[in-house]
């Protein structure tokens, strides 16, 4: 999960990309990059921190030109170090600069491929390293002086034929302009819009829609799976369909918890989203238990408030905030180890006692990854007087690692793995626990767009539809650890 943002615009671009980042904050925490292209010059600032950390006004200054990308990192397994931090550049052919949102599952074999038949050195652990390097070969063995739109798309098929995984990825191609692509399943997320001012026609693509409407762009359309979009260095759009035949079934966590709730991704609007999977909770919840009780519904700060107040309005039962946010703590799930996670709920939280004393209280979550946050949420409603404590989450048990850009953990720190939901309720001390089920979470999504027939639901079905090999997942159950993790930042 990182976020990612490119212009070809009529003016200079860096300070649009700069607040595109920020609008995009939340895909990712651990470190930001800027590219532009000046003339014959490509210029790259980068760094570990949040966006507003990283650049300067000196930084700013020097990041010259009307074409550019911009990424803000979350750290997935293997590429958690400065040197990772994107975008990535190298020199040939042309001078590409990219930015990549997703991982791969077949790296390793890429990684061989590109030192025993391409002569690529890669130089960091990073699976987006290795993708910037494929592209660069397919380009390489395309006609050289006359580098045309069939080229970059032949390029681009050439990536799709030999990547695997999830992936949403924009290039700066010097002398040329933007590429920007989409893995064969959409996995990934990516949206183009346009703006037309007094100057002429500007284009851009993005992780999400919502980083359009704090720039003025009108967002047009998703990047197709498969498609590849090129706009020249003279403002001209040209796209092509790279790969065909693959099924397309975008993340379903993307609704659930990753993206923001004024986002709209596959035509559908993830804040409607969200409210629809409270109204199929509630009708769990009426189900199994009509005599529920539940003098308050509170919500888990802050992705899980839609999906709570549409829940407690279908219940018949107020929606209070029950817990006050620190908004300087950044988000738990994506802190890089479980000592870190410990502290921050607490440093992120504080409880209104008045909302919990004597009643029996309804949390929501968007969803259980860990239950280091839960249990502790859980017992920050008890230590504030709460007679009974109920835990409804918005997305059915994580059991299975997600391979495809979220860097949820080792499966034997999922804490719904292997376990019965009875047997996670106790572990989270909760005295009735919920989830939503699979298919009213599907059915949620699929309700704002007929056309989606198939999701990426791999962390709650364990069924991956790229394919996986076996020992791909002993490999990331070994990478994504927090001790495989801690001894990667200490050493």
């Amino acid at each position: 999960m990182c976020g990612i943002i490119g212009i070809v615009g009529t003016t200079e671009v860096a300070s649009a990309l700069y607040d595109g980042l920020t609008v995009l904050q939340h895909r990712g925490q651990d470190a930001a990059g800027i590219a532009t292209v000046d003339g014959a010059r490509l210029r790259l600032h980068k760094g570990n921190g949040l966006v507003r950390d990283v650049f300067t006004q000196g930084a700013m200054s020097r990041l010259r030109g009307r074409i550019g990308i911009g990424h803000c990192r979350y750290p997935t397994a293997g590429s958690e170090g400065a040197d990772e931090a994107q975008p990535f550049y190298v020199n040939s052919p042309y001078g590409i600069a990219f930015a990549h949102n997703g991982n791969l599952v077949n790296t390793e074999s890429l990684r061989r491929e590109m030192f025993e038949d391409d002569r690529r050195h890669i130089n960091t652990d990073s699976d987006s390293e290795v993708l910037l390097n494929v592209l660069a070969h397919e380009l390489q063995i395309q006609e050289r002086m006359t580098l045309t739109p069939d080229h970059m798309f032949k390029a681009v098929a050439g990536v799709h034929a030999r990547a695997r995984g999830g992936y949403a990825c924009i290039a700066l191609v010097q002398g040329y302009g933007l590429l920007a692509f989409r893995d064969p399943n959409g996995i990934r997320p990516l949206v183009l819009g346009e703006r037309v001012s007094g100057e002429g026609r500007e284009y851009a693509v993005a992780s999400e829609s919502v980083a359009f409407d704090v720039l003025g762009f009108k967002r047009l359309r998703d990047v197709a799976p498969g498609e590849a979009v090129l706009i020249t260095e003279d403002g001209q759009l040209h796209t092509r369909l790279c790969a065909q035949g693959a099924v397309h079934a975008p993340c379903i966590f993307e609704y659930v918890y990753l993206a923001r709730p004024d986002s709209m991704i596959e035509d559908v609007s993830v804040y409607k989203a969200r409210l629809r999977m409270g109204e199929k909770l509630a009708e769990k919840i009426l189900r199994e238990c009509p005599d529920h009780g539940i003098d308050a519904v509170i919500p888990i700060p802050d992705t899980a408030r839609t999906a709570a107040s549409a829940l407690a309005e279908a219940l018949g039962v107020p929606f209070r905030e029950g817990f006050v946010k620190n908004r300087y703590v950044g988000r738990t799930f994506i802190m890089p180890g479980q000592g870190d996670r410990v502290k921050s709920v607490r440093r992120k939280l504080n409880a209104i006692d008045l909302e919990f004393r004597k009643k029996t209280v309804l949390l929501v979550d968007d969803s259980i990854v860990r239950g280091t946050t839960s249990r502790q949420i859980i017992q920050m409603a008890r230590d504030a007087g709460a007679k009974q404590v109920f835990f409804a989450s918005a997305a059915p048990p994580v059991r299975y690692p997600n391979v495809y850009g979220i860097d949820m953990p080792a499966a034997s720190e999922l804490v719904a793995a292997g376990h019965t939901d009875k047997e996670v309720e106790a572990q989270l001390g909760a005295d009735w626990l919920i989830y939503q089920d699979l298919q009213d979470l599907i059915w949620a999504v699929q309700d704002g767009n007929d056309g989606l027939t198939h999701f990426d639901t791999s962390c709650f079905s364990g069924e991956y539809v790229t394919g996986l090999e076996q020992s791909y997942l002993r490999q990331i159950e070994m990478l994504r650890s927090d001790e495989a993790k801690a001894s990667r930042r200490l050493a």
